[in-house]
């Protein structure tokens, strides 16, 4: 049993016993009201989940565990002559409630490099679908293509003790998380890259492998990789690709099959392909403008004929938060310390920060608009864009790489709980108009 895996289980088992005498002594209290509006309206505000890995107050926005992206950034461990960090120990600050030493972060990097070697039935696969795929279309097909490995699959078929799912969720996860990058960085260069491929670099951490495999070796994409693949990996259970890939999970699905569905959830405009919509938002204002870098006075007119044209603008709102996100912000951060200040304005990035100035005051005189504020979508494409990863299809799929790690640890933790199957119980109008009093014809 490797490191993580003890640390792991050490915490598990006294919780579960812990949840189960919860839900007998306490099961029957109420956590609060809900409203005919929210039973219509995507139950917006209604606790229904448990979700240890990380929690998104409106306000505070998001904490890993109680860390704020800024304490991450600082607190855990980093690369050698590395800034940001390295995602494998926000994997482990979720799985385990601990902040990670550096030796349990670098066990964690060289596990998955030894569990990286994706089958070859899996970029066959990736290899028969037409050209014109799109790339998380490519992406859900491959994680699909790797359910045949499957331990938990394997051993539930084999009758195993249901007290043992998890550890074979467990597997399933650090396998599939390890895999993930090759996938990705495959279609990227199969589709992008004349199908011309690179193999990993056994010596590289996780998020730098992806970098590497794609093409890009500067250091600073390195860097930006790491970050990326950290602010993006949770954003507690009830945002579409986490709650689909718990509700999946909880019918016993593999995780496979459960993040393959997740990953269908993500690949929606109203979820993780926002950020791509954001860089095509822009790219189109100056085009209608005709200057790479219009000013504040036309971003605004340009905000105004959004909105009256019955549009949104991306990358801006959100369905919890009340102020600026903080992996926008984080974002933002490393523009203005890597790019900025460093090598000069980046012209895309710059209007971020005017689009960051101008919006929200507009969107709030609205009046219908609950968050003016930008969300992480507003700036991640910019950054890309800047290092030449200009194939803002495949900014999705980056996202659900890194989405993986929160949701693979809370299916690993919905094993060990044994979570029941989820099962809500819907209404019919008919029977809303009853409760409040509306005459039934």
């Amino acid at each position: 049993m490797d490191t993580l895996k003890e640390k792991f289980i050490a915490k598990a088992k006294p919780m579960a016993a812990e949840v189960k005498a919860i839900i007998k002594e306490h099961g029957d209290k109420k956590l609060g009201e809900y409203t005919v509006a929210q039973v219509y309206q995507g139950m917006k505000g209604i606790t229904g989940l448990v979700t240890e890995t990380s929690k998104l107050d409106a306000e505070e926005g998001i904490r890993f565990r109680g860390y704020t992206i800024p304490e991450l950034r600082e607190k855990l461990p980093k690369a050698p002559k590395g800034t940001e960090p390295l995602p494998e120990g926000i994997f482990f600050l979720m799985l385990t409630g601990d902040l990670p030493t550096v030796e349990e972060v670098y066990d964690i990097s060289n596990n998955w490099a030894r569990r990286a070697i994706v089958p070859k039935h899996v970029f066959d696969t990736l290899d028969k679908l037409p050209s014109t795929t799109h790339p998380m279309t490519m992406f859900s097909i491959g994680v699909m293509a790797m359910q045949t490995e499957s331990i938990f699959a394997k051993a539930y078929r084999d009758g195993a003790n249901k007290k043992d799912y998890w550890d074979y969720v467990y597997e399933d996860s650090m396998n599939l998380i390890a895999r993930l990058p090759r996938i990705a960085a495959y279609i990227y260069r199969k589709k992008y890259k004349n199908n011309e491929h690179i193999e990993p670099d056994p010596k590289l951490d996780w998020a730098a492998n992806i970098a590497h495999m794609m093409g890009y070796e500067e250091f600073d994409v390195k860097r930006l990789m790491r970050l990326y693949m950290t602010i993006h990996a949770d954003h507690e259970g009830g945002n579409v690709s986490a709650h689909t890939t718990h509700l999946v999970g909880s019918a016993l699905s593999d995780p496979y099959l459960a993040f393959a569905a997740g990953l269908n959830g993500l690949a929606g405009p109203l979820h993780g392909l926002a950020n791509q919509e954001v860089i095509t938002w822009i790219l189109k204002m100056r085009e209608e403008i005709g200057t790479d870098l219009p000013s504040e006075k036309q971003i605004e007119d340009y905000i105004h004929k959004t909105l009256e044209n019955g549009r949104v603008v991306p990358g801006y709102g959100h369905a919890v938060l009340r102020k600026t996100d903080p992996r926008f912000a984080a974002q933002q951060d490393f523009y203005n310390r890597y790019i900025k200040n460093a090598k000069g304005i980046d012209p895309l990035c710059e209007i971020v920060q005017m689009i960051y100035k101008v919006a929200p005051p507009i969107l709030e005189s609205t009046g219908k608009i609950k968050n003016p504020w930008p969300n992480v979508d507003a700036h991640s494409g910019a950054l890309l864009m800047h290092f030449g990863i200009k194939e803002f299809d495949f900014y999705t799929v980056l996202f659900g790489v890194s989405r993986a790690l929160g949701v693979c640890a809370s299916l690993i933790w919905d094993r060990a709980l044994g979570s029941p199957i989820e099962r809500p119980g819907s209404i019919t109008t008919e029977g809303i108009k009853k409760k409040v009093g509306i005459p039934v014809s």
